[in-house]
Order: structure tokens, then sequence, then C-alpha cells
């Protein structure tokens, strides 16, 4: 029996062109298309392309979806009842129609002020609705931190980037822990932060680790 072919959306959340959560996200990419030679990949570039902030009538639209209980992505567009709220829709259709048409969803995203990025949140905002289920899907986050901010580390307690996606990804997404990835480049702050730059080796053996990860991955997504 043949294996219906899959799909692979790439999200891009860094305001740097050469960044390292950019570089970590490109290896998954290219393993992954690799694997998969019949497959369908779509890129989106969130800081080159932005999405806009949620206004007042997709608040409207999400209103309507959580009164008349629809959960069905599919009816969505019958909360669709104003002007505004088709100028809302507009914006989400693309949005979602990339993200629901996915068997795996790559977001490669750096750590900014503890979080993620403004675009990235912006997207989320967007694409999410109340209920809304999107068990199935695997999701992969390539991500990059100026420090250290993993599991006993000092500033484990100010992650709100891995945690926050994790908590989203279960929360809103219904997806479960064994169907998220998280790999990333820690302390690359080191490369310009005189006062981290004795972190460099370990800095590098993180990027090192990143990037083999990364390929494996991508080659068996």
């Amino acid at each position: 029996m043949a294996t219906a072919a899959r799909t692979l959306l790439h999200l891009d959340a860094s305001a740097r062109r050469r960044s390292f959560s950019r570089e970590v996200g490109d290896a998954v990419a290219a393993a992954w298309r690799a694997s998969h030679p019949d497959g369908t990949y779509v890129h989106r570039d969130l800081a080159r392309t932005s999405v806009p902030p949620i206004d007042e009538a997709w608040t409207e639209l999400c209103d309507y979806v959580l009164e008349h209980e629809i959960t069905d992505i599919a009816r969505y567009p019958e909360a669709v009842r104003t002007p505004a709220q088709a100028a809302a829709w507009a914006i989400v259709q693309p949005l979602l129609e990339e993200l629901v048409a996915a068997d795996t969803v790559l977001i490669a995203t750096p750590m900014y002020n503890f979080s993620i990025p403004a675009s990235l949140k912006a997207w989320i905002d967007q694409v999410t609705f109340p209920k809304m289920s999107l068990a199935g899907r695997r999701f992969v986050v390539a991500h990059a931190r100026g420090g250290a901010y993993g599991p006993g580390t000092p500033r484990h307690p100010y992650d709100h980037q891995e945690r926050y996606l994790r908590d989203f990804f279960a929360g809103h997404f219904a997806i479960p822990e064994e169907a998220m990835t998280f790999l990333g480049t820690e302390l690359v702050n080191s490369r310009v932060d005189p006062a981290l730059a004795a972190r460099r080796e370990t800095h590098d053996a993180s990027r090192a680790a990143a990037l083999a990860a990364a390929r494996k991955i991508g080659e068996v997504l």
C-alpha cells in the first residue's frame, strides 16, 4: 500500500537572517526534505512577512465559535457575518490552512526576553481558536538562547520559551508530550558577550549536538 505524501510546515521567527535557531531549523528541514522527496514543504518566515495582531473582529469570530460549540475547524467560516469579520478571516484562513494541512510543524525560534518573539506570538494568536485540536500532528521546535536555561541551570525558572510552547501545544492543540520535540543551541551570547566568553566551548558543543540531533530528527519525522 502506498504511503500518503507528508507535509512539513516550517516557521522561522528570528529577526536575524543568519541565526542559530534558523540554522538548527534548516538542518531539520533539509533532512526531512531529503527523506521525503515526494513530500510538500511549506516555509513561512514570520520575521520577513509579519502576521498582524488579532483585532476586535477576530475576537468576535472566536466568541461565535465558542458560543456555538464549533470544534470542527472546517466550520469556522460560519462565524463570519460582517465585513470586518470577513477581513479578519482573510488573515486567518491561509495561515490556518497551512497549519491544518501539515503532518509536522517545525518552529525555529530564538528566545527574546525569556520568551518567544512577538512575530511568533502573533501567528499563534491568529490560528488558535477555542477547544481546537490538532492531535495527530507532530511539533518540532528548534530554538536558540543567549544564555543557559536548561534544567538544573540557575536561569531555568526564567525559561518562558520552551515551557510556554510545551504548555500551549498541550493545552490548546491537544498535542501529547511524545509528539513534541525540542532541540537547540544554548549560550549563543558567549560569542559576543565578554562576560560569557569562558562558556564558548560549552556553546560550541551545544551547537554541534543540536545540529546532529536536527539531522537525525529530520530523517525520521
